[in-house]
């Protein structure tokens, strides 16, 4: 992690893999299919999002095969994994992790894996989590204000409004999450 508690781009690859596994049990091969679906319909073909390796994971012993082969084997696609106690308690860690400055494909990566596990956890993080998001939607939205304060005409003005109405529409979404939870 950074030293803010924000995900590196090998931790969001973890979550990925690691939610996938706490939300049930999955072969080899449609864990790394589904990973590398996800990330690349999110941010798009990244090889450093998608160098992160199944295998390590085994190794660090947070995931298992079902077979009980050794963490030390190649396993074949059809092997079946599960999370361990330890990928449980790493997942929660990634899962409650702060979101860095929302401008860039990575934090929208972390976003999008927040919102798809985010049932995972228990509804005390679940509020923390939908504050966290809206704060951070409360910061960029501050960020470009501040911006559009020095440029009041011309397309980057048009473009900065445009932006504004997001962010402020995404902070709304999440303070009203925090709410439904």
């Amino acid at each position: 992690m950074y030293r803010d508690n924000t995900l590196i781009p090998a931790e969001a690859v973890r979550l990925a893999a690691l939610g996938s596994l706490a939300d049930g049990d999955k072969s080899y091969g449609d864990l790394a299919r589904e990973i590398r679906f996800f990330v690349a319909r999110i941010v798009g073909p990244s090889l450093d999002l998608l160098g992160t390796s199944l295998e390590l994971l085994r190794l660090e012993g947070l995931i298992e095969a079902l077979d009980g082969t050794a963490a030390t084997e190649t396993l074949p696609d059809e092997a079946m994994l599960r999370i361990t106690d330890e990928g449980k308690a790493a997942f929660h860690v990634l899962m409650t992790s702060n979101v860095r400055g929302l401008a860039n494909d990575l934090s929208r990566l972390v976003i999008a894996l927040k919102m798809r596990f985010l049932q995972l956890l228990s509804e005390e993080d679940r509020h923390e989590q939908a504050e966290i998001m809206a704060e951070a939607y409360e910061t960029e939205l501050a960020r470009l204000q501040d911006l559009r304060a020095s440029y009041a005409n011309g397309f980057l003005a048009e473009w900065l409004d445009h932006e504004i109405a997001e962010a402020t529409e995404r902070r709304d979404w999440f303070t009203a999450l925090d709410a439904r939870i």
